[in-house]
Order: C-alpha cells, then structure tokens, then sequence
C-alpha cells in the first residue's frame, strides 16, 4: 500500500467515525458548533453525517480496491 493509500484510508476512516457519531448524536456537535437550538438543526446535522459517512465509504473502498487490485 502506498502512502497515498494509505492516506486516503485513514482520512475516510476518520470521516465515517464523525459521520456515524454525529449520525447518531447531534446534539454533542451542535453544541460543538454553537448552532441554535432550532427545529431544523438536527435535520442538517444528520445530513451532514450522512455525507461524511458516504465520504468515509467512497475513500475507504476505493483505497481497498486498489490495494486489492495491485495497484500499489
């Protein structure tokens, strides 16, 4: 695996660990954030974890792929 592999799999793990955790709990990073307490905050935070989950899974895999596939 090179260095840039090995990059892109840490930074996509990093992102879907913050994308799950502000999945699952919004109001910790809203509070991180300093957003108000209004009725669509939840809603975008979940968006936004969704997203870096879907980031974290895109750089994952693709990382694995060409590791698998020799690339390196």
């Amino acid at each position: 695996m090179t260095r840039s592999l090995a990059l892109m799999a840490a930074l996509g793990g990093t992102a879907g660990a913050a994308g799950l955790a502000t999945l699952v709990r919004p109001a910790p990073i809203a509070r991180a954030l300093r957003l108000e307490t209004a009725e669509a905050s939840p809603y975008i935070l979940r968006i936004m974890g969704m997203m870096l989950f879907a980031l974290g899974l895109f750089l994952t895999g693709f990382a694995l792929v060409a590791t698998m596939a020799g690339v390196a």
